[in-house]
């Protein structure tokens, strides 16, 4: 496993396969096997809006990731014009940290090739139920001592440029993550809620309660913390609501985020609110199919070899619970 052969040319993107040799491929239906989910797996997924503690890399991957985003947090003009999002600090507290960027997998061998790890991807494509995209990916850095929080929110409250709502969140720690360094936190069952508003994203935590009604309230106040192990991750619906509080240990909390969407998702731009924040983004056309090569294609069910494997598999209609 090595990535530094590789020459990251201006974008990867360019890539619609893996381009190193970090993650390891599957050939036959047997070696796909020992990723598949159980059935228990889903049932906590459709019960509670989130799964957790499924590995999807080893502690040397997640090394070599976390070589790439020491280089990625202190990025060059050039690479930074790659990313949908940059801000080194997203924190509304002058005294916390938040580092906040999409489109790693644009800039460097690792993050372009996680989003083809085969657990993510056997994974995914049995939480959606069908072929589907990269939508784009996230990396949030909370530093020891000082890492700021991630308010309570839905994600699809800020996809909604996006339609139908078909879309799954991959959350992996790149450190282990606790409530002592800032873990993420859930709302078991918040994903029957239905879409609610916007209330910030890296302010004030306690302002999700002003959307709330008291029967949620009272939901809410059940949040689990979401501890993981390094290379672990947890994947949640687009409803499930979810939050990580500061950082005030003496350890880092870093994590990458999969956002994946089913592959005939169509862009929703029209009338959209917050065009300002696609800025950066790839074009997404009122009810235009979003693919191309800023929408790869990550698992792909017609492969004939997978067709008696998945035929065997428990797999759903991730958003049948709305």
């Amino acid at each position: 496993m090595e990535n530094d052969k590789v020459t990251s040319p201006a974008d990867l993107a360019n890539f619609s396969n893996p381009i190193a040799s970090i993650f390891a491929q599957p050939t036959t239906a047997a070696e796909w096997e020992q990723y598949v989910l159980t059935e228990d797996q889903l049932h906590s997924f459709r019960e509670n809006g989130y799964v957790a503690g499924i590995r999807i890399m080893s502690e040397e991957q997640v090394d070599l990731l976390n070589t790439e985003l020491v280089r990625l947090q202190s990025a060059t003009s050039e690479e930074r014009k790659l990313f949908y999002h940059y801000e080194r600090n997203e924190s509304e507290d002058p005294d916390k940290v938040l580092f906040h960027a999409i489109g790693a997998w644009r800039v460097t061998p690792g993050f372009h090739d996680l989003i083809w790890a085969p657990a993510y991807r056997m994974a995914a494509y049995q939480l959606l139920g069908q072929p589907f995209r990269l939508f784009h990916d996230q990396l949030f850095c909370k530093p020891a001592r000082h890492g700021g929080v991630v308010a309570w929110h839905q994600d699809f409250s800020y996809w909604t440029f996006t339609k139908p709502m078909n879309h799954l969140t991959c959350w992996i720690g790149l450190d282990d993550a606790s409530v002592e360094n800032g873990c993420l936190y859930y709302v078991p069952g918040s994903h029957k809620w239905g879409l609610l508003p916007i209330t910030g994203l890296a302010g004030d935590m306690d302002a999700v309660r002003q959307v709330l009604d008291e029967d949620q309230k009272a939901v809410f106040e059940k949040k689990v913390a979401n501890e993981l192990k390094k290379g672990y991750a947890s994947f949640h619906h687009p409803l499930t609501m979810h939050g990580s509080y500061a950082n005030y240990s003496e350890r880092s909390r870093r994590a990458v985020v999969i956002n994946a969407m089913g592959h005939e998702t169509l862009g929703n731009t029209a009338g959209y609110e917050r065009l300002d924040a696609l800025a950066a983004f790839p074009a997404m056309e009122q009810d235009q199919v979003l693919d191309g090569r800023f929408f790869p294609v990550l698992f792909d069910d017609s492969d004939p070899e997978l067709k008696d494997l998945l035929s065997r598999i428990p797999v759903q209609f991730q958003n049948s619970v709305k």
